[in-house]
């Protein structure tokens, strides 16, 4: 998969962006929205640009995320994934919810609000395969396609965590880091019988 050698100057860029972009505005952050896990109140900054880099990526990325989850969830036949599949969506729509209440808070420059997730996202043919697999075939698409995803979620989320400077984002960061990485290794693990 072309994945495998995008994602190095993706990780090159997000740590290159930090070094170049300065600190948002103090009074451009907000405390994050009630349901959000939060570092103490005192360590609370105003994100980098870095972070809010971060951000943008990891919202493409978790809307693709849920796209993918929820294209599959009633054709899936392995009680486990569905299981995988029903907690991914839930804990990915509430972060997912997080960040852009974080994002709309940092109030990033114009045109930085999006990011296109041409490249190193889930490809075309790859949806394609999501849509248009039967029976067992779902499961075994879904774990190719989610594991390399999650794998890259990872990736990404370390990544900040050796650049980033909100404390908050920096959580965030190492939570999301922390599930992928487990995602993957249970959709490794061999299929129930």
């Amino acid at each position: 998969m072309t994945r495998r050698w995008v994602l190095p100057p993706l990780v090159a860029l997000l740590l290159s962006a930090g070094c170049a972009a300065g600190p948002a505005s103090p009074s451009a952050v907000s405390p994050p929205p009630t349901s959000a896990p939060s570092a103490p109140a005192a360590a609370a900054t105003a994100p980098s640009g870095l972070d809010v880099l971060f951000l943008t990526m990891m919202v493409a990325h978790t809307e693709q995320t849920l796209e993918i989850v929820r294209l599959v969830r009633d054709r899936l036949t392995d009680a486990q994934l569905r299981t995988l599949v029903a907690a991914i969506d839930a804990t990915e729509a509430d972060e997912l919810a997080t960040m852009r209440a974080w994002l709309a808070a940092a109030s990033p420059p114009a045109g930085s609000g999006r990011h296109v997730h041409d490249g190193h996202g889930v490809s075309a043919d790859e949806f394609a395969q999501l849509r248009t697999a039967t029976g067992a075939d779902v499961d075994r698409v879904l774990r190719e396609v989610l594991t390399a995803h999650q794998r890259a979620a990872a990736d990404l989320a370390r990544a900040h965590l050796a650049a980033g400077t909100d404390p908050r984002i920096r959580d965030l960061a190492q939570r999301i880091e922390q599930s992928r990485s487990a995602e993957v290794r249970l959709m490794a693990a061999p299929a129930a019988g």
